[in-house]
């Protein structure tokens, strides 16, 4: 059994019709209400988690699957088909404007549910900071629009954001969820999906930028004024690596339309007073304050290996391009077993769900066009 393909998220505009959202609604909450009644709130948001399983359930909500849509509309549904009271999910924030709503929708459940006030902005830090890693510590093009921030009653937590680039019209998902997240700074996502793989992207959570971490932080300690000096002393040395190095000839196309760096230019010298009065602990703290943004993320980094020898990893996280199969394109390896499970999952709800037959045959057409190698 061969089962293969490729799935891509171009970035598409324009909403879903009426409709297909009012359909999409109402099998979502069944499919929900099985599911979360099956495995339990906590398990729902592993799986939401998991790429695999969230594309899965795109496709049987009948949305069009390839598409940057999959992401924002799903999560749209899921958030108007989840009652906090009777599954004890809520879905807080969603897509632009919506996204900035994430503090208050985090704060208002969460009180309801009488979660004690460290708790609550412990959270709140979390939805924050996750956007700040994804946004700032890895910089491949892509500007976040999207931030959905899922917490259960006994307060687990899961997020699915998204971002653009407009230079290549693609859309990068980034799951993840509370039981896996060990470290905010350290490979923290459960999963990061792109059908374009950068050959340059700056990655201060790797594994390999750990050197570079903890000297951007122990830079960001310094005055400014000796910072300045040390780029002065660095930009008249003869033999040092140029700052163009950072910025390689490329058909990357979004490479291509970076300006050169100019770091008296790009770094925000009042981030970097702030970052000197706070004297950040370590990363995570680093990129916690107000104002650090990719400028400074970049500068830092920079700085740290033109001073001090610690390179960055320049690898893209990027981990999988889908491959439930049905696309043209050189297909990527699956994990077989949980592309199995999640559809054995699917297909059970949708059986057990309270719907019309027709709307049955139609999911369950959806599910099998996922597998359509199998025999």
């Amino acid at each position: 059994m061969n089962r293969s393909g490729m799935a891509n998220l171009p970035l598409h505009g324009g909403k879903a019709p009426l409709w297909l959202t009012g359909r999409m609604q109402n099998l979502a909450r069944e499919i929900t209400n099985i599911i979360i009644e099956e495995y339990g709130p906590a398990n729902f948001l592993a799986r939401l988690s998991d790429p695999y399983w969230f594309q899965a359930l795109g496709c049987v909500l009948a949305y069009d699957w390839h598409s940057s849509g999959v992401t924002t509309v799903v999560t749209g549904v899921l958030k108007t088909a989840l009652n906090p009271e009777q599954h004890e999910v809520a879905l807080c924030g969603g897509k632009g404007k919506t996204s900035r709503k994430t503090p208050t929708d985090i704060q208002t459940i969460t009180t309801k549910w009488n979660f004690p006030q460290q708790t609550i902005n412990e959270l709140l830090y979390t939805s924050r900071l996750i956007a700040k890693v994804d946004n700032n510590a890895i910089q491949a093009g892509y500007q976040l629009y999207h931030h959905a921030f899922l917490i259960t009653k006994q307060g687990d937590w899961a997020v699915i954001q998204q971002g653009m680039n407009t230079q290549t019209s693609t859309a990068r998902r980034y799951h993840w969820h509370s039981q896996t997240t060990q470290t905010f700074t350290d490979e923290p996502q459960n999963n990061i999906t792109c059908n374009i793989k950068h050959n340059q992207t700056l990655n201060m959570t790797a594994k390999e930028s750990h050197a570079t971490r903890k000297a951007s932080t122990d830079i960001a300690k310094e005055p400014p004024k000796k910072l300045i000096k040390l780029l002065q002393a660095t930009n008249k040395t003869p033999n040092q690596s140029s700052l163009h190095m950072w910025l390689p000839k490329t058909n990357d196309p979004w490479l291509q339309t970076q300006p050169s760096l100019n770091m008296p230019r790009n770094i925000n010298w009042d981030t970097l007073s702030r970052l000197y009065e706070f004297q950040p602990q370590n990363y995570e703290e680093l990129l916690s304050v107000k104002g650090v943004g990719p400028a400074t993320v970049r500068g830092l980094a920079l700085v740290a290996e033109l001073i001090y020898g610690e390179k960055p990893s320049w690898e893209d996280p990027v981990k999988f391009s889908f491959a439930y199969g049905g696309k043209d394109g050189v297909p990527f390896p699956v994990e077989r077993k949980a592309m199995d499970e999640s559809i054995e999952i699917l297909k059970k709800a949708i059986q057990e769900a309270k719907i019309g037959e027709k709307e049955k045959l139609q999911s369950l057409q959806n599910l099998r066009q996922l597998i359509p190698n199998q025999k």
